[in-house]
Protein backbone atom coordinates (compact mmCIF):
# COMPACT_ATOMS: atom_id res chain seq x y z
CA UNK A 1 0.00 0.00 0.00
CA UNK A 2 2.77 2.43 0.92
CA UNK A 3 4.47 1.63 -2.39
CA UNK A 4 1.29 2.39 -4.32
CA UNK A 5 0.83 5.70 -2.47
CA UNK A 6 4.44 6.65 -3.21
CA UNK A 7 4.03 5.90 -6.92
CA UNK A 8 0.77 7.90 -7.05
CA UNK A 9 2.44 10.85 -5.33
CA UNK A 10 5.38 10.67 -7.76
CA UNK A 11 3.05 10.66 -10.77
CA UNK A 12 1.10 13.62 -9.40
CA UNK A 13 4.37 15.48 -8.87
CA UNK A 14 5.34 14.87 -12.50
CA UNK A 15 1.94 16.03 -13.70
CA UNK A 16 2.22 19.15 -11.58
CA UNK A 17 5.68 19.84 -13.02
CA UNK A 18 4.36 19.57 -16.56
CA UNK A 19 1.49 21.93 -15.74
CA UNK A 20 3.92 24.53 -14.49
CA UNK A 21 5.93 24.41 -17.73
CA UNK A 22 3.51 26.50 -19.78
CA UNK A 23 3.48 27.51 -23.44
CA UNK A 24 3.13 31.28 -23.58
CA UNK A 25 2.07 33.37 -26.58
CA UNK A 26 3.55 36.86 -26.66
CA UNK A 27 2.18 39.56 -28.95
CA UNK A 28 4.84 42.19 -29.64
CA UNK A 29 5.55 45.17 -31.86
CA UNK A 30 7.38 44.25 -35.08
CA UNK A 31 10.36 46.43 -34.18
CA UNK A 32 11.10 44.10 -31.25
CA UNK A 33 11.43 40.98 -33.42
CA UNK A 34 15.16 40.36 -33.19
CA UNK A 35 15.64 41.38 -29.57
CA UNK A 36 12.66 39.43 -28.25
CA UNK A 37 13.59 36.28 -30.13
CA UNK A 38 16.93 36.31 -28.31
CA UNK A 39 15.27 37.16 -25.01
CA UNK A 40 12.73 34.38 -25.52
CA UNK A 41 15.46 31.79 -25.99
CA UNK A 42 17.19 32.89 -22.80
CA UNK A 43 13.91 32.82 -20.89
CA UNK A 44 13.05 29.33 -22.15
CA UNK A 45 16.44 28.02 -21.09
CA UNK A 46 16.07 29.41 -17.58
CA UNK A 47 12.36 28.84 -16.94
CA UNK A 48 11.37 25.70 -18.82
CA UNK A 49 8.42 27.56 -20.34
CA UNK A 50 7.95 27.67 -24.11
CA UNK A 51 7.47 31.03 -25.84
CA UNK A 52 5.61 31.60 -29.10
CA UNK A 53 5.81 35.10 -30.58
CA UNK A 54 3.47 36.96 -32.88
CA UNK A 55 5.06 40.13 -34.28
CA UNK A 56 3.06 42.81 -36.10
CA UNK A 57 1.98 46.43 -35.77
CA UNK A 58 0.86 47.19 -32.21
CA UNK A 59 -2.51 48.33 -33.53
CA UNK A 60 -3.20 45.02 -35.25
CA UNK A 61 -2.15 43.04 -32.19
CA UNK A 62 -4.28 45.12 -29.82
CA UNK A 63 -7.30 44.60 -32.05
CA UNK A 64 -6.63 40.85 -32.10
CA UNK A 65 -6.47 40.78 -28.30
CA UNK A 66 -9.73 42.71 -28.17
CA UNK A 67 -11.24 40.03 -30.41
CA UNK A 68 -10.16 37.29 -28.00
CA UNK A 69 -6.79 36.17 -29.33
CA UNK A 70 -5.10 34.15 -26.52
CA UNK A 71 -1.98 36.25 -25.98
CA UNK A 72 -0.47 36.09 -22.49
CA UNK A 73 1.75 39.18 -22.75
CA UNK A 74 1.48 42.24 -24.98
CA UNK A 75 4.42 44.54 -25.74
CA UNK A 76 3.44 47.68 -27.64
CA UNK A 77 5.52 50.24 -29.54
CA UNK A 78 3.49 53.07 -28.04
CA UNK A 79 1.39 53.87 -25.00
CA UNK A 80 -1.78 54.53 -26.98
CA UNK A 81 -2.47 50.93 -27.92
CA UNK A 82 -1.74 49.75 -24.40
CA UNK A 83 -4.14 52.45 -23.19
CA UNK A 84 -6.69 51.08 -25.68
CA UNK A 85 -6.57 47.67 -23.99
CA UNK A 86 -6.44 49.12 -20.48
CA UNK A 87 -9.59 51.17 -21.11
CA UNK A 88 -11.34 47.92 -22.07
CA UNK A 89 -9.96 46.11 -19.00
CA UNK A 90 -8.01 43.73 -21.21
CA UNK A 91 -4.71 43.93 -19.32
CA UNK A 92 -4.02 42.87 -15.75
CA UNK A 93 -4.02 45.82 -13.36
CA UNK A 94 -0.56 46.52 -11.98
CA UNK A 95 1.25 44.46 -14.63
CA UNK A 96 1.95 47.36 -17.02
CA UNK A 97 5.53 48.63 -17.21
CA UNK A 98 7.33 50.91 -19.67
CA UNK A 99 10.44 49.03 -20.76
CA UNK A 100 12.23 50.88 -23.54
CA UNK A 101 12.79 53.93 -25.68
CA UNK A 102 13.89 54.35 -29.30
CA UNK A 103 14.79 56.94 -31.94
CA UNK A 104 13.23 57.80 -35.29
CA UNK A 105 15.47 57.82 -38.37
CA UNK A 106 15.31 58.51 -42.09
CA UNK A 107 16.81 55.64 -44.09
CA UNK A 108 17.85 55.04 -47.69
CA UNK A 109 18.88 51.87 -49.51
CA UNK A 110 22.47 50.90 -48.64
CA UNK A 111 23.84 52.42 -51.85
CA UNK A 112 22.02 55.73 -51.29
CA UNK A 113 24.16 58.83 -50.90
CA UNK A 114 21.75 61.14 -49.08
CA UNK A 115 22.80 62.59 -45.74
CA UNK A 116 20.67 65.23 -44.09
CA UNK A 117 20.60 67.37 -40.99
CA UNK A 118 16.93 66.92 -40.13
CA UNK A 119 15.57 70.23 -38.92
CA UNK A 120 12.61 72.50 -39.57
CA UNK A 121 12.01 72.96 -43.29
CA UNK A 122 14.62 70.41 -44.42
CA UNK A 123 14.50 69.63 -48.15
CA UNK A 124 12.37 66.49 -48.12
CA UNK A 125 11.08 67.11 -51.64
CA UNK A 126 14.62 67.29 -52.99
CA UNK A 127 15.62 64.11 -51.17
CA UNK A 128 12.62 62.23 -52.54
CA UNK A 129 13.00 63.39 -56.13
CA UNK A 130 10.30 61.54 -58.03
CA UNK A 131 10.14 58.76 -55.44
CA UNK A 132 7.96 58.06 -52.42
CA UNK A 133 8.40 57.83 -48.66
CA UNK A 134 7.68 54.58 -46.79
CA UNK A 135 6.61 54.38 -43.15
CA UNK A 136 3.85 52.82 -41.11
CA UNK A 137 0.29 53.91 -41.79
CA UNK A 138 -0.12 57.07 -39.65
CA UNK A 139 -3.75 56.20 -39.03
CA UNK A 140 -2.85 53.36 -36.68
CA UNK A 141 0.76 52.06 -36.88
CA UNK A 142 2.92 53.62 -34.13
CA UNK A 143 5.97 54.41 -36.31
CA UNK A 144 3.69 56.17 -38.78
CA UNK A 145 2.12 58.23 -36.02
CA UNK A 146 5.55 59.24 -34.72
CA UNK A 147 6.61 60.05 -38.30
CA UNK A 148 3.55 62.21 -38.94
CA UNK A 149 4.13 64.09 -35.69
CA UNK A 150 7.80 64.69 -36.56
CA UNK A 151 7.14 65.79 -40.14
CA UNK A 152 4.34 68.09 -38.98
CA UNK A 153 6.46 69.75 -36.31
CA UNK A 154 9.27 70.22 -38.85
CA UNK A 155 6.92 71.84 -41.37
CA UNK A 156 7.15 69.23 -44.14
CA UNK A 157 4.08 67.06 -43.59
CA UNK A 158 2.28 68.68 -46.53
CA UNK A 159 5.15 67.52 -48.76
CA UNK A 160 5.27 64.01 -47.27
CA UNK A 161 1.57 63.17 -47.06
CA UNK A 162 0.81 62.77 -50.79
CA UNK A 163 4.04 60.80 -51.29
CA UNK A 164 3.55 58.29 -48.47
CA UNK A 165 3.56 54.54 -48.87
CA UNK A 166 1.55 53.41 -45.84
CA UNK A 167 3.01 50.09 -44.70
CA UNK A 168 1.22 47.83 -42.23
CA UNK A 169 4.22 47.69 -39.86
CA UNK A 170 7.65 49.25 -39.41
CA UNK A 171 9.31 46.10 -40.75
CA UNK A 172 7.16 46.22 -43.88
CA UNK A 173 8.32 49.81 -44.45
CA UNK A 174 11.92 48.73 -43.89
CA UNK A 175 11.61 46.01 -46.54
CA UNK A 176 10.45 48.56 -49.13
CA UNK A 177 13.63 50.55 -48.56
CA UNK A 178 15.82 47.44 -48.53
CA UNK A 179 14.47 46.46 -51.95
CA UNK A 180 14.98 49.94 -53.37
CA UNK A 181 11.27 50.30 -54.07
CA UNK A 182 11.35 53.71 -52.38
CA UNK A 183 14.30 56.09 -51.94
CA UNK A 184 13.48 56.94 -48.31
CA UNK A 185 11.76 55.45 -45.31
CA UNK A 186 11.10 56.44 -41.72
CA UNK A 187 11.72 53.65 -39.23
CA UNK A 188 13.14 53.20 -35.75
CA UNK A 189 16.90 53.34 -35.26
CA UNK A 190 16.88 49.76 -34.00
CA UNK A 191 15.27 48.52 -37.23
CA UNK A 192 17.87 50.27 -39.35
CA UNK A 193 20.59 48.64 -37.25
CA UNK A 194 19.54 45.04 -37.94
CA UNK A 195 20.01 45.13 -41.71
CA UNK A 196 23.00 46.00 -43.92
CA UNK A 197 20.62 46.80 -46.76
CA UNK A 198 19.79 50.31 -45.54
CA UNK A 199 21.78 53.25 -44.24
CA UNK A 200 20.71 56.06 -41.94
CA UNK A 201 20.53 59.39 -43.75
CA UNK A 202 19.51 61.37 -40.68
CA UNK A 203 17.97 61.19 -37.21
CA UNK A 204 14.83 63.10 -36.26
CA UNK A 205 15.21 65.44 -33.27
CA UNK A 206 13.78 63.81 -30.15
CA UNK A 207 11.63 66.87 -29.50
CA UNK A 208 9.98 66.67 -32.94
CA UNK A 209 7.70 63.80 -31.92
CA UNK A 210 6.26 62.19 -28.77
CA UNK A 211 8.70 60.02 -26.86
CA UNK A 212 8.91 56.52 -28.35
CA UNK A 213 8.16 54.08 -25.55
CA UNK A 214 7.45 50.36 -25.28
CA UNK A 215 5.11 49.23 -22.49
CA UNK A 216 4.43 45.60 -21.63
CA UNK A 217 1.58 44.01 -19.69
CA UNK A 218 -0.05 40.69 -18.91
CA UNK A 219 -3.28 40.18 -20.86
CA UNK A 220 -6.45 39.79 -18.81
CA UNK A 221 -7.78 36.24 -18.78
CA UNK A 222 -4.31 34.89 -19.58
CA UNK A 223 -2.72 35.57 -16.19
CA UNK A 224 -0.59 32.43 -15.96
CA UNK A 225 2.68 31.88 -14.10
CA UNK A 226 4.50 31.92 -17.44
CA UNK A 227 2.93 35.26 -18.42
CA UNK A 228 3.80 36.86 -15.10
CA UNK A 229 7.32 35.41 -15.17
CA UNK A 230 8.03 36.60 -18.72
CA UNK A 231 6.61 40.06 -18.08
CA UNK A 232 8.96 40.34 -15.09
CA UNK A 233 11.88 38.83 -17.07
CA UNK A 234 11.62 41.68 -19.58
CA UNK A 235 12.74 44.04 -16.82
CA UNK A 236 15.59 41.84 -15.61
CA UNK A 237 19.32 42.11 -16.25
CA UNK A 238 19.46 39.42 -18.96
CA UNK A 239 16.74 41.06 -21.03
CA UNK A 240 18.10 44.55 -20.45
CA UNK A 241 21.50 43.45 -21.76
CA UNK A 242 19.93 42.12 -24.96
CA UNK A 243 17.80 45.22 -25.47
CA UNK A 244 20.92 47.35 -25.06
CA UNK A 245 22.77 45.26 -27.60
CA UNK A 246 20.05 45.92 -30.18
CA UNK A 247 20.21 49.67 -29.55
CA UNK A 248 17.10 50.26 -27.46
CA UNK A 249 17.17 52.74 -24.61
CA UNK A 250 16.41 50.73 -21.48
CA UNK A 251 14.24 52.54 -18.94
Amino acid sequence: MKSAIFILAFVLTLIGGVARADTLTVFAAASLTNALQDIGKAFEAKSGHTIKFSFAASSALAKQIESGAPAGVFVSADEQWMDYLAERRLIVAGSRHTLLGNSLVLVTPADGKATVDIKRGFDLAGLLGSGRLATGDPAHVPVGKYARAALTSLGVWQIAEPRLVNADSVRAALVLVERGEVPLGIVYATDAAVTPKVRVAGTFPADSHPAITYPSAVVAGQDTAAARDFNAWLRGDDARSIFNRYGFTVR
